[in-house]
């Protein structure tokens, strides 16, 4: 699992910390709504015409787990074999969750960095992803960054987090958890209410960190800004997976269950 993270509990206090959003993080003023990105140039992209994954790398674009070998949720992450969990068809890139011969839930996870070196991260920018995201009870995608620093702490950024029972809404939060098990965390949360249902058409999902500044976006419209915490300066990479229950019932999920994903696109700002 992610450090520590996400049980039952824990999963239901970030929801209620979401809707304290107003004093934990402000929305954008009106002139900040739309996101623009005529200063920044794409630094990474995959556009799934293929997948280049591996289980562990060193010498593919992903590998199919955390770098920190920490597994989540009721469905094993496994490695990637021909037809699952990871599938390309005109561009779009399907992640399949679903019981094995054996009744067990297995599905997948990209990483975008390894934590030896290889991969991709970057410092500040904008993080997008664009995705179909499945329906029924017990699914649980997410699109979120880590950071490469884990010697004192680590950095997660949840751009998004989906709970396929409450198919309007989805949960955006970050987390610095302390290495040492002592230090005092951070566990901050929003709850946006997105007013459509996520399962019927492609979004976007995106996240922009500044120095002084972060902001997160659907569709281009910022929903939740806070002051940058000094522990983001420091390269992040992408992650998605399509993972199940988070504490919530898997009784009744469609199986298979598919997230479907059309980009993952990483900007910089241009240099001055």
């Amino acid at each position: 699992m992610r450090p520590h993270r996400l049980q039952r509990l824990a999963t239901r206090f970030l929801l209620v910390v979401g809707t304290l959003a107003a004093v934990l993080g402000t929305p954008a003023r009106a002139e900040e709504q739309k996101l623009d990105l005529s200063q920044y140039d794409i630094t990474f992209a995959d556009e799934f015409d293929t997948i280049d994954v591996s289980a562990w790398g060193p010498n593919t674009r992903w590998i199919a787990h955390t770098p920190w070998h920490g597994d989540f949720g009721d469905a094993q992450f496994v490695d990637p074999r021909p037809g699952f969990p990871f599938t390309t068809e005109n561009g779009i890139l399907t992640i399949t969750a679903a019981r094995n011969a054996n009744g067990k839930w297995e599905s997948g996870l990209l990483s975008g960095h390894d934590l030896k070196g290889h991969g991709f991260a970057q410092t500040y920018g904008y993080f997008e992803m664009r995705a179909k995201l499945p329906a029924g009870e017990g699914v649980w995608p997410a699109f979120w960054l880590m950071g490469t620093e884990r010697s004192k702490y680590a950095v997660e950024v949840d751009v998004m987090e989906f709970y396929g029972h409450e198919p309007t809404k989805f949960q955006s939060y970050y987390h610095l958890w302390q290495m040492d098990g002592k230090s005092p965390e951070k566990h901050i949360g929003h709850m946006q209410q997105a007013g459509i249902d996520l399962t019927k058409d492609f979004h976007t999902f995106g996240v922009m960190i500044e120095k002084d500044k972060t902001t997160y976006y659907l569709d281009g419209v910022a929903y939740w800004s806070f002051d940058t915490p000094p522990e983001f300066a420091q390269p992040l990479f992408p992650l998605v997976n399509l993972a199940l229950g988070s504490g919530f019932s898997i009784e009744n999920t469609p199986d298979p269950s598919r997230l479907l994903v059309d980009y993952v696109r990483i900007y910089a700002k241009k240099p001055n």
